[in-house]
């Protein structure tokens, strides 16, 4: 599976999980000068942007360990370039992560997990 495809599948994999436990999706790849948030959804009042993370194994650690203290700058400059940018939004706001592993033989996912206030 091609890195692209990886990461599309891992995104629509994400959406699904994320409704499933009560977040409404509002925007979906959202891009700026400092990068690229894959997701933005409301949950609970809050504002949250998500970081997704896809791997098909852990011979390079997990999806959590690929986000390096670089990432997290970056994710929190996106952040705040969405909140400048838009208008009657949450007050409060969080980047969570969602972690996926996918079974390289099945193309199937065998881990997703959704990790609220990922950076602070």
């Amino acid at each position: 599976m091609k890195r692209q495809d990886l990461g599309s599948l891992g995104e629509k994999l994400a959406c699904k999980a994320l409704k499933k436990v009560g977040y409404r999706i509002i925007e979906k790849n959202y891009r700026c000068r400092h990068g690229e948030m894959d997701i933005v959804a409301i949950k609970n009042n809050f504002l949250v942007f998500i970081e997704v993370r896809t791997k098909t194994g852990k011979s390079f650690g997990s999806p959590e360990e690929s986000i390096t203290g670089r990432k997290k700058e970056k994710l929190i400059s996106t952040a705040l370039d969405y909140l400048n940018a838009h208008q009657n939004l949450p007050e409060n706001w969080r980047i969570d992560f969602v972690a996926i592993e996918i079974d390289p033989q099945s193309e199937k996912p065998s881990r997703i997990e959704i990790i609220e206030n990922a950076v602070s």
